[in-house]
């Protein structure tokens, strides 16, 4: 009977080891103002290796922030394998005006992103993660669980897109068309959106971009306040570019990856967030989008 007690007892302690959630909980700095929560927690991201590429205040979410940041051996790992892998170099941390500091759990995230190449970065993944506890504190996880060997082919139930699905925006004529078409529309605003980032590799032909969405109705300030804005790391969206094609996760994934506990009714709510989305990231990316056939 112990015996079985003590199987039964590791069984558990094996699945629990084995589910992962999306963000960690880092020490708080001095809270009341967001500049200077950001500020503090960009200090402290610098000092320990990190680059600040990209600062994100989503509107209608005024108490909220995130940063977006790189590390050089997670961004070799990742270049080295090249393709969607881009997709996961960005760093988020998310900030609250109250001090509250949050940020990815990068292997969550990377065994999402990754998928079968995932062991290839895993080293990469491992060492970027204990510099971020280091420099920002080592809390709790957070966000809902998701088993870790489901993330390769997470999806939020039957019917839904997994990583990748119909997430093609435009093809082009070469990369530099790409990346140039996406850098004017995101400068002049195409579809109430905002450049937060960009890295841009030539040699690799491989592109990613921080797309702020601040369309009062359609973007991220309604539907992420709606659902939940403590889980501010998971923005801003992205786009990424491949040799010559476009490509923009799409909602159904991407949303529910970041908020993998989100209820159902929760989901309804924002039931017109993915398509609208989709199209904001075509619109972007110069081409349109259509909803038939979702």
């Amino acid at each position: 009977m112990k015996k079985l007690f003590f199987g039964a007892a590791l069984a558990l302690v094996s699945f629990f080891a084995h589910a992962l959630q999306p963000y960690f909980y880092g020490d708080k700095v001095a809270g009341g103002d967001l500049k200077a929560v950001m500020a503090a927690t960009e200090q402290k991201l610098s000092a320990a290796g990190f680059t600040v590429i990209g600062r994100h205040t989503p509107p209608g979410i005024p108490t909220h922030a995130s940063l977006v940041v790189t590390e050089p051996g997670l961004t070799a790992a990742l270049t080295q394998i090249g393709g969607a892998a881009i997709v996961a170099v960005p760093i988020r941390v998310g900030v609250k005006a109250d001090g509250t500091v949050s940020y990815l759990n990068l292997e969550y995230w990377q065994r999402a992103f990754l998928r079968e190449h995932f062991a290839k970065a895993e080293a990469a993944v491992k060492a970027a993660q204990e510099k971020l506890a280091k420099a920002l504190g080592a809390g709790k996880p957070f966000g809902g669980e998701v088993k870790a060997e489901d993330l390769p082919k997470y999806r939020y139930m039957a019917g839904m897109e997994r990583f990748g699905d119909k997430s093609e925006l435009k093809s082009y004529g070469s990369f530099d068309e790409a990346v140039k078409t996406i850098q004017e529309n995101l400068a002049k605003g195409v579809a109430k959106t905002a450049k937060v980032y960009e890295i841009v590799l030539p040699e690799k032909k491989l592109a990613v971009f921080g797309v702020a969405t601040n369309d009062p109705e359609d973007g991220e300030g309604w539907w992420a306040k709606k659902i939940g804005p403590d889980h501010i790391a998971a923005l801003p969206w992205e786009i990424y570019v491949v040799d010559n094609k476009a490509y923009s996760l799409f909602a159904r994934y991407r949303t529910a990856l970041a908020w993998p506990d989100l209820g159902m009714f929760q989901f309804m709510g924002i039931s017109s967030h993915p398509d609208s989305n989709q199209a904001m990231m075509a619109k972007v990316a110069g081409g349109s989008y259509s909803a038939q056939g979702n």
